[in-house]
């Protein structure tokens, strides 16, 4: 007796449904599993053991035992980062930080990918691999590698005063400066990529229809390249202020005792106070403020789509 022979119809929806499950099992195993183990830890209370907190939802001591502590459910670690301003002091301080460093970086990057994408197409790999040549070396080694350079007897300082152009050392290290400095230079890769492959898929020809009808170059680079490429400069920027909020090695390594930002607050309060349930509160708090933003742009860039389709 033949067996049925599935319809290619439905084989099609069984891979596509399987093609979609995957990067959603991904986002499930490694973002929202943790994120709710976290999530649970900053509803528990400090206490001297080991972990240093009274479990929250424990199933483990019966069902009854699980509902009671349902009841006794607490915001009390939300409510401490608002009496405190130690955190959104923090918190302002790392969002304007990555702010003002997304946007230097974007004023560095954006040349930089489009001389690349305006180089002979023989060249473009070679400058890509400079820019991926970064990668190469541990990020830590990076960092260290410019307190040697910012440091009062580094080699910066020792440059410019060589050329006559200070005459006494600059106090760049241990300073906002220095954090700034750190963050372009280790997150301008992560802008360079998406806006190089925005600024590759141009199409030349607008441009020299521009050109034809007498419009001048920096008119059609307005006009044309930057709107064009805004979908590689938001990818990008995305890619460099979300990591840069919750920096701690940069800011740790190369800022001050008055360089305030939250990644430096979440580990003093996970490591030194060994206060795990304020330290995830913390962190949730800072998912939210990353993760809310995104949701609300992508919404509306969809909805900005379907208008124009």
């Amino acid at each position: 007796m033949d067996e049925p022979v599935t319809p290619p119809s439905k084989k099609r929806s069984l891979g596509s449904w399987a093609l979609i499950a995957v990067p959603y099992f991904w986002l499930a195993l490694f973002f929202l599993v943790p994120f709710l183990i976290v999530f649970k830890i900053s509803l528990s209370q400090i206490a001297v053991a080991i972990p240093p907190y009274t479990p929250a939802f424990d199933l483990s001591a019966g069902w009854q035992a699980f509902r009671e502590s349902l009841s006794e459910l607490s915001l009390e670690n939300y409510v401490w980062l608002t009496e405190d301003d130690l955190y959104w002091k923090s918190y302002l301080s790392s969002v304007i930080i990555a702010a003002v460093s997304t946007f230097i970086t974007l004023l560095v990057g954006y040349p930089i990918a489009y001389g690349m994408a305006r180089s002979p197409a023989a060249w473009r790999p070679t400058l890509l691999m400079l820019v991926i040549l970064p990668f190469w070396t541990s990020f830590l080694i990076r960092v260290y590698a410019w307190i040697g350079i910012l440091k009062n007897e580094g080699l910066l300082n020792q440059l410019l005063m060589s050329l006559g152009l200070i005459s006494e050392p600059l106090t760049i290290l241990n300073t906002n400066i220095a954090v700034y400095i750190g963050i372009v230079y280790s997150y301008l890769p992560f802008l360079v990529l998406p806006l190089y492959a925005s600024l590759e898929r141009l199409d030349g020809s607008l441009l020299e229809a521009a050109e034809d009808l007498g419009c001048p170059p920096w008119q059609a680079f307005w006009k044309i390249t930057l709107p064009l490429s805004l979908p590689g400069v938001i990818a990008g920027c995305f890619l460099v202020f979300i990591p840069a909020v919750g920096e701690f090695v940069i800011p740790d390594l190369l800022g001050g005792s008055n360089t305030l930002m939250i990644g430096k607050t979440l580990w003093v309060e996970f490591f030194n106070n060994r206060d795990w349930p304020v330290s995830s509160a913390v962190a949730v708090i800072l998912l939210l403020i990353l993760v809310v933003p995104i949701i609300l742009f992508q919404n509306q860039q969809q909805k900005m789509q379907e208008r124009d389709g």
